[in-house]
């Protein structure tokens, strides 16, 4: 899982442009949108796009279940694997 997560933090960084940023800096457990990164809903399509085309992910942009899975990048990781073993 850490390794996923890992990959994760270095697709939110490539795709959102986050040069500032490294993978270390990025907390797994921090909120990803608001609070923690700061990111917004752009931001979000843009993340969501990448992960679709990394992991083969479908996600609703309006689901609250999707919502969740964003929260962080540990939630990520997990809904990734999760996507994985269906």
């Amino acid at each position: 899982m850490l390794q996923l997560e890992q990959e994760i933090k270095e697709i939110i960084i490539s795709s959102l442009a986050l040069e500032d940023i490294a993978p270390d800096d990025i907390d797994p457990a921090a909120p990803l949108f608001v609070e923690g990164l700061g990111l917004d809903s752009i931001d979000a399509l843009e993340l969501g796009l990448a992960l679709q085309k990394r992991y083969g992910l479908s996600m609703s942009a309006d689901s609250e279940q999707t919502r969740k899975h964003f929260g962080s990048v540990q939630a990520l990781a997990a809904f990734v694997a999760a996507s994985r073993t269906h």
